[in-house]
């Protein structure tokens, strides 16, 4: 039997990783060169914010399904997170309005994972402001949880007006217990037509009166009621549902629960959440056909 390798001494595993330390920062300067191209052709620094959920939420993903090894995928998600929120600073300049009203640590928290310490932190007291902020503001994101609690009253209201910030992601892309900015939170901007995600699509309706049975037809379209609040004798309710149910689906579903609806209007869309136990177990499924 020939002799197993010897293995790898301690100054030739430093040069390795030094060797790969160097590459990956070539690579991400190689990866500057082209954003630099890319604003030339989108003239993105002229046009507001250059965020794109749809295809983040797909490269996160992406991530989660083929990660492997030792480096906890906290890591891995969080370098990943720096690097598309600071390359598309550089593409567009924006802030990122977080609403502090529940604690300023968790909101500090989903802002620096997911969008990194270069982007600008202005916090606000309860959601409304962060609306208002981006509303006024030339590309700006706005983040808040999701769970506002009854005293924020309908704040999905402020998103019914056409030209009004809209939902356009949920985070985290990845879900898991344990994960370090873990709060679920929405973030809005300005409306980004050419760029939504409609794997789930909120609408914030209005119902002369509540049934205990709507949510039940609601829930047969695979939709939630995401937040309830009383509203003029009327109840205000924010739904999501998946992006294949149309309006009307939505209006029927509660109609034949007898919850008349006085008013539906689409206030936003993100994509599906991902959670990571779905991801193992698709993989111990592809590892099971693999061995068959």
């Amino acid at each position: 039997m020939p002799d197993a390798p010897a293995p790898l001494d301690l100054s030739t595993l430093r040069g390795e990783i030094d060797r790969l330390d160097a590459e990956m920062h070539a690579l991400l300067i190689q990866r500057g060169a082209i954003i630099e191209e890319l604003i030339a052709v989108k003239k993105t620094s002229e046009s507001g914010s250059a965020f794109r959920p749809g295809r983040e939420s797909a490269v996160m993903k992406a991530i989660a399904e083929r990660h492997r090894g030792i480096l906890p995928l906290d890591t891995v998600e969080s370098i990943w997170r720096v690097i598309i929120g600071t390359f598309t600073f550089v593409q567009a300049p924006y802030s990122v309005h977080a609403d502090v009203s529940g604690g300023d640590a968790p909101m500090r928290d989903s802002a620096r994972f997911h969008f990194g310490f270069t982007v600008p932190y202005v916090p606000h007291e309860g959601a409304p402001a962060v609306i208002a902020a981006v509303e006024g503001s030339r590309g700006d994101l706005g983040i808040f949880r999701i769970d506002q609690g009854a005293s924020a009253g309908a704040w999905w209201r402020r998103l019914a007006a056409p030209q009004a910030p809209k939902i356009i992601a949920r985070l985290p892309f990845i879900e898991r217990p344990g994960h370090p900015a873990g709060t679920p939170v929405y973030v809005v901007s300005k409306p980004l037509a050419d760029a939504a995600v409609r794997e789930v699509v909120l609408y914030a309706v209005r119902v002369e009166r509540w049934r205990d049975a709507a949510a039940e037809g609601i829930a047969t379209l695979g939709g939630e009621i995401v937040c309830t609040t009383g509203l003029a004798g009327e109840l205000s309710t924010l739904v999501a549902v998946p992006g294949r149910v149309e309006a009307s689906d939505l209006v029927a579903a509660l109609e034949a629960s007898r919850a008349p609806v006085s008013e539906i209007v689409e206030v936003g869309s993100h994509a599906a959440r991902l959670h990571l136990d779905d991801v193992a177990a698709r993989a111990a499924a592809a590892s099971r056909a693999a061995i068959s």
